[in-house]
């Protein structure tokens, strides 16, 4: 498989690693608390990894709007990687090297940690959707290919952003794009709601919208050849047209139901159904306005066999020509919004597309460049449309995640103008103190439920369920007991294995993995007992 190379590379393929593990410090609520919506304030990179203890494996649909590298710096988002907190990173992470990297360089050394973060905090079945434009679209394909794996990669969209275009080229640029990968081949997208306007249920009956399409399978592939199973004749009721203009159907002929019609190709040669004789029994019904399987006759005069068809969704196509999506609908909206000071913003409309295809309602939505907080408002949109549920985190490392980002927010869930508001709510953090201090000691400023957060995290790799006491939790027949006690010494000793552990001599394939200041049993009694003995990682003289 091909892949990309460029100056510094070798120094960020593995730095989501070294990363150190923070704290997220609550702020405030806005609206309600227990809503399980997020807006961090920090640097993604630092925030992405301070959600793995929690979110690992649990987020369905990651959209993130990243800087398209343009060189601009004149917004109030800097659309490049010349942001003082890049510079500075990228000095500490790649180095000397770094003074001679171009800003595509830069910009990929900023993506790849990232990417792979993200990659990690999405479900098995999840998706990420990127946009981005020309600047940077072949780099991030090929950067995408590496992190989450060729075969993952899903769908470029080709985004109509400009309808003009940008009338000073000599060919005028109308487009963006959003690259589609997935975790793995158990993703699954929805298919989207048709619009009311574009609409091809034409046909009224007494169960609702319909229309129809010939129950003639029109593949030259099939036909009473090689499904013989699927050639029988259906017979109509001659006299029986409805006000659609449509005809009872049987597949018993009598003297009502006298016309035999067997499925024929234009050229008079035998075809076949497309539904078997099971099927189409389950599907008729005498009375027309209740029956999915009728006749119509045709031009020639005879007539053909019709399966009344009501599916309100369609497939999404690889092309979005909707003008709701253009990025003057963005602006139009964060002027209604009275935020008019950040500059092509994505419509809300362009992020609920992508929801619909590819959460449901109780799915979990991140996005790491929040911007202007679009994500945010197209899940509560949403959530507002059809009773969903859905959740989001929001990441804006620049100064404007409270007064842009989440100021947004709180006017959709509260409502502004004319708009009524969505109801739900946030948690704001800022991100915090490590968890680890330099020297490797835990940090004690920190709370013991995110201690307890980040040791299941690191024996496990998955998210943590408050247990009481000692006992962190089991998994793959291992019981991690984290012994803490935070102005006191531990010793892991035979009171305590009294007291919390049950040796159960049905299961003797039990382990256990014990954290504690201190052993008193020697590495005998320790493998006798089938315990894994860590010293907890603090300075204990001060104790």
């Amino acid at each position: 498989m091909p892949t990309l190379n460029w100056i510094g590379k070798d120094k960020v393929t593995n730095h989501h690693h070294d990363v150190p593990f923070r704290v997220l410090d609550f702020q405030y609520s806005h609206g309600e608390s227990d809503a399980g919506n997020m807006i961090v304030h920090g640097d993604n990179l630092d925030a992405l990894k301070a959600l793995l203890p929690k979110y690992e494996g649990r987020i369905k649909c990651v959209y993130i709007d990243p800087p398209y590298n343009t060189g601009n710096e004149g917004w109030v988002y800097n659309d490049n990687v010349n942001d003082p907190k890049i510079r500075k990173w990228l000095g500490e992470v790649v180095g000397r090297e770094g003074e001679d990297l171009s800003r595509h360089d830069k910009w990929l050394c900023m993506m790849y940690p990232r990417l792979k973060l993200l990659q990690q905090l999405l479900t098995n079945d999840g998706a990420i959707f990127i946009s981005l434009d020309d600047n940077e679209q072949a780099n991030m394909k090929l950067l995408c290919d590496e992190i989450f794996g060729a075969a993952n990669f899903y769908a470029q969209i080709i985004v109509q952003s400009n309808v003009r275009g940008h009338t000073y080229r000599q060919i005028a640029k109308t487009h963006e794009y959003v690259l589609v990968y997935t975790k793995s081949y158990l993703t699954e997208f929805n298919e989207i709601p048709k619009d009311s306007e574009n609409s091809d249920l034409n046909l009224l009956d007494a169960i609702g919208k319909f229309n129809i399409r010939e129950l003639r399978n029109r593949n030259p592939k099939f036909g009473r050849f090689n499904r013989p199973n699927l050639y029988y004749p259906f017979y109509v009721k001659p006299c029986s047209e409805d006000s659609n203009g449509l005809l009872a159907v049987s597949l018993t002929k009598d003297n009502e139901y006298s016309i035999e019609i067997f499925p024929k190709n234009s050229k008079g040669d035998d075809s076949c159904w497309r539904w078997g004789t099971t099927l189409s029994s389950k599907n008729i019904n005498e009375n027309t306005m209740h029956s999915n399987l009728v006749a119509k006759k045709v031009r020639t005069g005879g007539y053909n066999i019709y399966e009344k068809y009501r599916k309100e969704s369609v497939k999404a196509k690889t092309i979005w020509f909707d003008v709701e999506f253009i990025t003057e609908r963005g602006t139009v909206e964060l002027g209604q919004l009275d935020l008019s000071q950040f500059e092509y913003p994505k419509p809300v409309s362009l992020i609920e597309r992508i929801l619909q295809l590819a959460t449901n309602p109780d799915d979990l939505i991140l996005d790491s460049f929040a911007g202007s907080g679009t994500t945010a408002h197209a899940v509560l949109n949403l959530n507002a449309q059809d009773g969903g549920n859905r959740k989001f985190i929001c990441i804006e490392m620049m100064d404007y995640a409270e007064t842009i980002t989440a100021e947004r927010v709180r006017r959709v869930v509260d409502g502004y103008a004319d708009k009524p508001g969505t109801g739900s709510g946030f948690n704001y953090y800022e991100l915090g103190e490590p968890l680890l201090l330099p020297d490797g000691n835990l940090n004690e400023n920190i709370s013991d439920q995110k201690i307890y957060e980040y040791i299941w995290f690191t024996e496990t790799k998955t998210a943590y369920t408050p247990h009481d006491g000692y006992h962190l939790g089991t998994q793959s027949d291992t019981a991690y007991f984290f012994y803490y006690l935070r102005d006191s010494l531990t010793v892991l000793d035979a009171e305590f294995l009294q007291t919390h552990i049950a040796q159960d001599k049905e299961q003797p394939s039990q382990r256990y993995v014990i954290y504690a200041d201190m052993c008193a049993f020697d590495q005998t009694d320790l493998e006798r007992f089938n315990i894994v003995f860590k010293k907890i990682p603090r300075d204990i003289s001060r104790l």
